[in-house]
C-alpha cells in the first residue's frame, strides 16, 4: 500500500461519526419502512375517483399529503382522473410559485471520489476517467464565464467525496465563487447564491459550510430501498452506509442549515417506491423540525461511462411514468421547489415544466473545467453522465418567455432571512409570492439588459409588461415602490430587492 492510499484509508475511517446517526434513530431503526411502503402502494390500488378529488383539494390547500394519499395518486390509471391531477398540479404550482421559473447552473469542481457506485462515471474503479480538481484560479475562470458571459446568478456546486475536495476545499471554493465580479453590458455579473451538492458531512463540518454562506444543502439518497442501496453502493465504501446518508439533513439542521434539497435517482428501483421515500423523508423533517424539503430533485438514470448499473437500468422509468411522478410529487409536497435537470431531452423538459416544475438548469456543462474551455462536445472521460438538453440560458429563457413564464434570478429571500420555517409558512400562505413577484421583475430586467439576445429580449419585454400590469392590479400598495426600483435598474443600478 503506497502512502497516498494509506492516507485515503485513514481519512475514510474518520469520515462517519456513528454517534451522529444513533442520536436520531429509534431503537436502531430509521424512518424508511420498506415493507410498510410496499404495502401502502398495494393497498391503495384502483383508488376511488371521489377519494382522489378529496386528496386533490388537500393539495390545493398546500398541505403535505400522507403516505396513503400519495400511494393512491401513484396508482391512478384512469385518463380523465390523471388529466384532473395534471390540472390541479399546475394550479398548486401557480398558487405557490405563480409563473416563475428559477434557473441555475451546476458546477463540478472535481471528479476524484473514493466511492464505487455502480451507476456513476466518477466511481473509483473507472480507470478511463480524466481525474481533476479545479484550483482557485480555474474556479475563477469558470465563474467569469458563468456569471460574466452567460449571466447566471445561482449555482449548484458539486463535489466528489475525496480528501482533496473535503471541507477546507469546499469553504475556500465557495468564498472564491462569491468574490468574483465581472463587468456586464450595463451592470455586474456575480453569483449571488451558491447551493451545494455534496456528500454527507459531520455536524462540525456542516457548521463550517453554513458559515461559508451556502444556500441549499442538497444530498440525494439515490434510492430509498435498503437492499438496492446496499447492492449498488459496494461494501467497504463510505457511501455504503445508508443511515449516514439518510440522516445528513438532521445533522444539517443541528449545524444551522435550514434549507434542504432532497432527491432520488429514478431507475435504480421502482419509481413509486422512490416517490414514497421522498415523501417519508420530507414528512420526517417536517415532524422533527417543522421544515420540509425546500427542493426535491427527480433525475432519471442516464448512461455513464464504465458504470454497469447505468447500462441497462433494472427499473427504467418511461416518459409517461416520469411525467406522472412529477405530477404526484407536486401534489404530494405542494410547497416544495421542484428541480428538473438537463439529463432530460429539450423536448421532454418543455413538456414536463408545466406539470409543476419551479427550477431548471441551462447552459449546462458537467465536464470538469468545461465552461471556460469553450468546448461544446460532451466528453465521457470528464463528466459523470451524459446530458440530454444542452440549450443555452438565452435560448431557455426565450423559450420560457414565449410560453408566458418569467425567469427569476432573485436570491433576496435567503439574504433577508426568509428561510427554514419562515419561508415554509410564507410559501404555504402565499405571502412569499408577493415578494417573489416583485423581485422576479427586477432581476429579470437586470438580466435582459445585461445578457439577453435580441430575440429573447423581445419575448422578455412582453412578459415584464404583463407582470407589471398584474402587480398594479393585484398589489397596488407595492406598485409605486416597484416602479421606483425598476427605474433604477433600467439606469444601471443592480441587486435591488424587497
Amino acid at each position: 500500500m503506497d502512502l497516498r492510499t494509506k492516507e485515503i484509508c485513514e481519512w475514510q475511517d474518520k469520515r462517519i461519526v456513528k454517534r451522529e446517526i444513533e442520536k436520531y434513530t429509534r431503537g436502531g431503526k430509521d424512518f424508511i419502512p420498506d415493507d410498510e411502503i410496499e404495502k401502502k402502494i398495494r393497498d391503495n390500488r384502483a383508488p376511488d375517483p371521489t377519494r382522489v378529488k378529496d386528496i386533490l383539494q388537500k393539495s390545493l390547500s398546500v398541505e403535505t399529503l400522507d403516505a396513503d394519499e400519495t400511494a393512491a395518486l401513484l396508482n391512478v390509471d384512469d385518463p380523465d382522473t390523471l388529466e384532473e391531477m395534471r390540472r390541479v398540479a399546475l394550479d398548486v404550482k401557480k398558487k405557490v410559485y405563480d409563473n416563475r421559473i428559477v434557473t441555475f447552473a451546476p458546477l463540478y469542481l472535481g471528479n476524484l471520489c473514493v466511492n464505487n457506485c455502480l451507476y456513476c462515471g466518477f466511481r473509483c474503479e473507472n480507470k478511463d476517467a480524466d481525474r481533476r480538481v479545479l484550483d482557485m484560479g480555474e474556479i475563477r475562470r469558470e465563474i467569469e464565464t458563468l456569471a460574466g458571459e452567460i449571466g447566471h446568478k445561482r449555482l449548484i456546486v458539486v463535489y466528489g467525496e475525496h480528501p482533496r475536495t473535503d471541507i477546507d476545499y469546499m469553504v475556500d471554493s465557495i468564498r472564491e465563487i462569491y468574490s468574483v465580479k465581472v463587468k456586464a453590458r450595463q451592470g455586474t455579473g456575480q453569483i449571488r447564491r451558491v447551493n451545494v451538492n455534496a456528500a454527507p458531512l459531520s455536524i462540525k463540518n456542516l457548521k463550517r459550510l453554513h458559515e461559508a454562506g451556502i444556500g441549499t444543502y442538497q444530498v440525494f439518497q439515490e434510492t430509498y430501498h435498503h437492499d438496492t442501496y446496499r447492492r449498488i453502493h459496494p461494501a467497504g465504501t463510505i457511501k455504503n452506509d445508508y443511515a449516514w446518508r439518510l440522516y445528513c439533513m438532521h445533522r444539517a439542521f443541528e449545524a444551522g442549515i435550514d434549507d434542504f434539497g432532497l432527491g432520488a435517482l429514478f431507475g435504480l428501483y421502482d419509481w413509486k417506491f422512490e416517490v414514497m421515500g421522498l415523501l417519508y423523508h420530507t414528512r420526517e423533517l417536517e415532524k422533527r423540525y417543522g421544515i420540509g424539503a425546500h427542493t426535491i430533485s427527480f433525475p432519471r438514470l442516464e448512461y455513464a461511462p464504465n458504470a454497469p448499473a447505468a447500462k441497462t437500468p433494472a427499473y427504467e422509468v418511461s416518459d409517461e411514468d416520469f411525467k406522472k411522478l412529477v405530477i404526484v410529487i407536486r401534489l404530494s409536497v405542494p410547497h416544495t421547489g421542484m428541480i428538473l435537470t438537463a439529463r432530460e431531452s429539450a423536448a421532454l423538459r418543455d413538456e414536463v415544466i408545466p406539470l409543476g416544475v419551479t427550477q431548471i438548469d441551462a447552459s449546462t456543462k458537467i465536464g470538469i473545467g468545461a465552461y471556460s474551455d469553450r468546448s461544446t462536445d460532451q466528453d465521457d472521460r470528464r463528466q459523470q453522465f451524459m446530458l440530454g438538453d444542452t440549450r443555452t440560458l438565452d435560448e431557455m429563457i426565450g423559450t420560457l418567455a414565449g410560453e408566458g413564464y418569467i425567469t427569476s434570478f432573485c436570491t433576496a429571500g435567503y439574504r433577508c432571512g426568509r428561510t427554514g420555517k419562515c419561508i415554509m409558512e410564507l410559501l404555504k400562505t402565499g405571502q412569499e409570492g408577493e415578494f417573489c413577484k416583485l423581485n422576479a421583475v427586477l432581476t429579470f430586467r437586470e438580466w435582459l439588459d445585461d445578457f439577453a439576445g435580441e430575440e429573447t429580449k423581445k419575448y422578455g419585454e412582453k412578459v415584464i409588461e404583463k407582470e407589471i400590469g398584474e402587480i398594479k392590479e393585484k398589489l397596488p400598495e407595492r406598485y409605486s415602490r416597484l416602479m421606483e426600483a425598476y427605474g433604477k435598474i433600467k439606469q444601471g443600478k443592480r441587486d435591488i430587492y424587497f
